[in-house]
């Protein structure tokens, strides 16, 4: 769970210093690569010192609970929802499109297995059909047609139609009918 929140945090760009005695293999990859600082011991007070964030996602419900007494930011207590200043969803990114669940912290396991289902129906030739949409969205309302006829483009360009035609592999057939319209 801690290296899926840290993972998160690098791919938003957060500047990261993680504190565990030990690493997985992912972060001690990432580690080597420079991509965050590691204190290699468990939790000291001053590890809180000038910090904004805390996660506190250590495998011992003691030391999360002290952390939490002691930090007064930003603070997410993994598995401890009465103790956060925020609770961090379960996500899907796909290029542009994010899709984000919450239980609120009533089931962070259900939050995680929803977010899976979510990856199986939203597989990865999404970020291109989203990007596309992007263009796609642009010309039509640059274009001099109707406004009626234009909205009826860009919603046909995100219909059920569409999306289940990304989710069969037929994006390129899709963005061919779609510029088609235009001709």
């Amino acid at each position: 769970m801690a290296q899926r929140k840290a993972i998160k945090l690098l791919e938003a760009g957060a500047s990261l210093v993680i504190v565990a005695p030990a690493l997985t293999e992912e972060l001690t990859r990432l580690k080597d690569d420079g991509m965050f600082t590691h204190k290699a011991r468990t939790f000291m007070e001053d590890d809180l010192d000038g910090v904004f964030m805390v996660i506190a996602a250590t495998s011992d419900r003691q030391i999360n609970e002290e952390i939490a007494a002691r930090f007064n930011g930003l603070i997410n207590v993994v598995d401890s929802p009465e103790q956060c200043s925020f609770i961090v969803p379960s996500s899907v990114t796909r290029g542009e499109l994010t899709i984000a669940v919450s239980t609120s912290g009533a089931s962070p396991a259900l939050a995680s297995t929803i977010r899976q289902e979510l990856e199986a129906m939203y597989p990865d030739g999404f970020a291109d059909y989203v990007s596309f949409l992007r263009a796609y969205r642009q010309g039509v309302l640059d274009s001099n047609a109707d406004v009626e006829l234009k909205d009826a483009l860009v919603k046909e360009a995100a219909s059920k139609t569409a999306v289940e035609a990304v989710r069969d592999g037929r994006l390129e057939g899709l963005k061919a009918r779609l510029l088609g319209y235009g001709q």
